[in-house]
């Protein structure tokens, strides 16, 4: 956020279709819009709208250090398939 001057937004999670699972995630920094879900954690705002907040009820996300890469990953609970790559999701 800081790299990016973006100090005073917030983190939006969003869901949208697409994937190989028909749902994917995305994450962008963006102000907060009416009707928001806000949650903050660790000193950071997360920003998700509420169609999004049906699909990520319960989520998790967390940062992920591997040999595959590194980048966010959402544990969702309402997921009944995730890919191989973690980006995308079938709910249930």
């Amino acid at each position: 956020m800081e790299k990016q001057d973006k100090q005073d937004a917030g983190l939006r999670l969003y869901v949208a279709g697409g994937g190989c699972g028909g749902f994917q995630y995305g994450l962008a920094f963006d102000e907060k819009n009416e009707g928001d879900h806000i949650v903050e954690a660790y000193g950071v705002k997360v920003l998700v709208d509420e169609q999004s907040a049906e699909y990520l009820d319960g989520s998790e996300i967390d940062y992920v250090e591997s040999v595959m890469g590194e980048g966010f990953m959402v544990n969702n609970p309402n997921a009944v398939e995730t890919c191989g790559c973690g980006h995308s999701f079938k709910p249930k």
